[in-house]
């Protein structure tokens, strides 16, 4: 079976939305884009971390799930906003790590993710969006005006990406593709734009033989 299911992952605020877009567009690949509009816990979140982390991270757990049983099912390339697993690795991780999701929250999650992750298989390909300038991160959350967005702590931020940077080194290299956005702009860039996608390529390229082989 060839290459079917792609991850676009990284910090909020890094631009996965607006890449995973485009690569969509260039590749004429089915897009899952993460819940945000229609979610009901996020703006009581960012007011309220510790009363409504719990009920946010479950939501997201759901939503992600729901979208992998659809790609499963779907016979194109699907590329998903944000995968299941950083929300466990990162966000969670995070929410703990600060005092915010208490340990009874924590290990219910837990015990669920992990019941989750039977069913269902790693994608056959995650690009990655570093970007360690948070200075540049906060810039492009406050640029999408979200509301529930303009409290966002940029220690929240820093913290999340620490944790991306630990999760991202255990990922099977083979089926990874790391992209720095840290001093780069892929919308002001028309150039750099055309540099993902032949990055892409080439890790799909290099991808396909693997599967082929192994």
């Amino acid at each position: 079976m060839g290459i079917k299911h792609i991850v676009i992952s990284g910090n909020i605020g890094v631009g996965k939305t607006t890449l995973s877009e485009k690569i969509s567009k260039k590749f004429n690949w089915n897009l899952q884009l993460e819940e945000v509009d229609d979610n009901p816990y996020l703006d009581d979140f960012y007011k309220s971390m510790s009363e409504w982390s719990f009920h946010l991270q479950i939501f997201f757990l759901n939503s992600r799930f729901n979208q992998i049983q659809k790609i499963s099912e779907s016979n194109k390339v699907v590329i998903q906003d944000r995968s299941i697993y950083e929300d466990y690795e990162v966000f969670t991780k995070t929410l703990h790590d600060s005092g915010v999701l208490k340990e009874r929250e924590f290990n219910n999650y837990e015990r669920l993710y992990n019941t989750i992750l039977k069913y269902i298989d790693q994608p056959d390909l995650l690009i990655y969006l570093r970007n360690t300038n948070i200075n540049n991160i906060v810039k492009n959350i406050r640029k999408r005006k979200r509301d529930f967005e303009k409290e966002i702590d940029k220690n929240y931020l820093i913290k999340l990406n620490d944790y991306y940077e630990k999760w991202i080194k255990n990922h099977p290299k083979e089926k990874l593709l790391t992209i720095d956005l840290s001093d780069k702009d892929f919308i002001e860039d028309p150039k750099f734009l055309k540099k993902i996608y032949s990055m892409i390529e080439k890790k799909i390229n290099e991808l396909t033989w693997y599967l082929v082989l192994y």
